[in-house]
């Protein structure tokens, strides 16, 4: 799982929910270190687990690899980075309300949401990128969402609040998976909001939203078809 250190409860609750080791990635954060540094990093931890993990009784074969809004956004761009250099994929990619469009900067619609705003995702995507969003030389490693060919990427779960600033963009990347034959399941959590199964972990919607990732890990790793979900 690619995690920033803020979900270490998170990745807690998933283990104890599915029996999983979760392996969680202090990447380095911009702006001090722009991409490519945190991509590099998750890349890095990966060579580490598929090096060292049986001796430490990981198998590397039976990979999930997933996170959350800015985790996500690294952990479908790792999966990319996999796919172009022809390593064993993962068998799921597991991603949270993900940021992989810089392009949504463009966009100013004033929009009603918490947590995370246009303005937030502005200076965000400026710090990351080292460069102005939107721009022409930004690549798909750099936003996914600018990916065209999505053939050959592993299952995928999307799980996205109606009210997150990020919800047309993942339900696009859902779909487009979908269209390329990547199997995908996607979950839109009705009045959610970006982060909201952080600031309220024990609500009813953030526990079924739990109990959506943690039935797509444990299926994926049993090797079963892609879990429900709301139709991409």
């Amino acid at each position: 799982m690619v995690k920033a250190c803020m979900d270490d409860e998170f990745c807690a609750r998933l283990m104890a929910e599915t029996g999983v080791a979760v392996v969680s990635v202090d990447y380095r954060l911009a702006p001090e270190h722009p991409w490519p540094a945190a991509l590099d990093d998750c890349t890095a931890a990966l060579d580490f687990l598929e090096q060292e993990g049986p001796a430490i009784g990981l198998d590397p074969s039976r990979l999930v690899i997933g996170g959350a809004s800015a985790g996500g956004g690294l952990a479908a761009a790792l999966v990319l980075r996999m796919v172009d250099t022809g390593r064993k994929l993962p068998v799921l990619q597991l991603l949270s309300y993900p940021m992989i469009d810089d392009r949504t900067t463009l966009r100013h619609q004033n929009l009603d949401v918490r947590l995370w705003d246009e303005t937030s995702n502005r200076l965000a995507w400026r710090a990351y990128l080292g460069c102005e969003p939107g721009s022409v030389g930004v690549t798909d490693l750099m936003a996914p969402a600018r990916r065209t060919h999505l053939k050959g990427i592993p299952p995928t779960w999307i799980g996205v609040g109606t009210e997150d600033l990020f919800h047309d963009e993942d339900v696009r990347y859902a779909q487009a998976l979908t269209a390329a034959g990547v199997p995908c399941a996607l979950e839109v959590v009705e009045g959610a909001f970006h982060g909201f199964d952080g600031v309220f972990p024990d609500s009813a919607p953030s526990q079924r939203y739990l109990a959506a990732q943690c039935a797509a890990i444990t299926q994926a790793l049993n090797g079963s078809a892609m879990p429900g979900g709301q139709s991409c």
